[in-house]
């Protein structure tokens, strides 16, 4: 898929998961030095006309570029990833919709370009990353209002930049909003290496909260338990591992989780209930197998709270609700 001069092909949704589209020349000339009269009107992007699969639907384009107004900010991208969501929005199916033709891409960092006479912001140089989603980042160049986007660091790696405000601010919210944790805590999660798994490592780390991180069996397992705990995780465990019983004697040397981060569903997240400590919450996000969330109501299964979290509503309150004093760069990486 094509970003910033870069032409990609467009993947199939079972491949898609999260994979950063880099700008050509990102590392070129601060912005503040380009000559607006040198440059083009029009700006190429990737866009959509109607719902569908996107390898079908998706059409690179050159558009106009807009003029600048006074509360406007004109920005080139700099990279945008692919998400999950950006590919659910294209079909049709996901809870936001913009209007159609619609640009694809929820996430991303710009450089900005030029600022309207009533921005007072931001300035010429800045990165900036989209405040919600539906913003359209799969292209060169946009003009947004100010308030549409918000100021990062330019001095992170481009990456973590790019990938800012979705898997992080997701995963910060939910260490942060559903239970009082405290250093020594543990949380139990699955899909633990996915984006927002890996950002829940890191953040709970940072935190001094102690992980158990459930991934699929494969073939080089070590491999991927290594790169977790390299992360921070303390401990990776398989799904098979999970439904041993042998479990019951894992917490004799810690305590027992009072939040669980369910990102799969199925039976996956039945054993996730069982490994809670009584009046614990689960907190389900996303449903990769496709399949219900079933609570037992064995006498083995604690009492607890299942709670379901709306990606939209954490992720759009996210980078932008963490504490300023606080800063901790998340490493992304494509998921195994």
């Amino acid at each position: 898929m094509w970003v910033c001069g870069t032409v990609w092909r467009v993947r199939t949704p079972a491949r898609q998961w999260r994979r950063l589209l880099p700008a050509s020349g990102c590392h070129g000339p601060a912005a503040s030095s380009y000559s607006a009269s040198a440059e083009t009107a029009r700006v190429r992007a990737l866009v959509y006309g109607h719902h569908g699969d996107p390898a079908k639907v998706v059409e690179l384009k050159n558009l106009d570029r807009a003029a600048v107004g006074g509360s406007d900010v004109r920005v080139k991208m700099l990279a945008a990833p692919i998400n999950p969501s950006d590919i659910n929005m294209i079909q049709g199916n996901y809870g936001l919709l913009p209007e159609l033709p619609a640009v694809g891409g929820n996430e991303g960092v710009a450089q900005v370009v030029a600022v309207g006479s009533n921005v007072t912001r931001l300035k010429p140089g800045d990165w900036v990353i989209p405040a919600n989603a539906g913003l359209g980042t799969w292209r060169t160049e946009a003009v947004f209002s100010e308030d549409a986007l918000i100021q990062v660091p330019s001095d992170i790696p481009l990456q973590s930049a790019a990938t800012l405000g979705v898997n992080p601010c997701t995963a910060y919210r939910m260490l942060m909003d559903f239970e009082q944790l405290q250093p020594g805590d543990s949380v139990i999660q699955n899909a633990s290496n996915s984006g927002v798994g890996q950002a829940v490592i890191q953040i709970a780390a940072a935190l001094g909260l102690r992980t158990i991180n459930v991934v699929r069996d494969r073939p080089d397992i070590q491999k991927l338990s290594d790169r977790l705990k390299s992360l921070g995780a303390e401990h990776v465990i398989t799904e098979e591992e999970l439904r041993r019983p042998e479990m019951k004697n894992f917490f004799k040397d810690m305590p027992q989780p009072r939040l669980a981060l369910n990102c799969v569903g199925g039976k996956s997240s039945t054993e996730l209930l069982r490994q809670l400590a009584r009046g614990g919450t689960m907190v389900t996000y996303g449903g990769m197998a496709k399949q219900p969330v079933i609570a037992s109501v064995s006498p083995a299964c604690p009492s607890c709270v299942c709670r379901a979290c709306s990606f939209l509503r954490i992720s759009n309150f996210g980078a932008f609700g963490c504490p300023s004093g606080r800063r901790t760069i998340v490493q992304t990486s494509s998921r195994s």
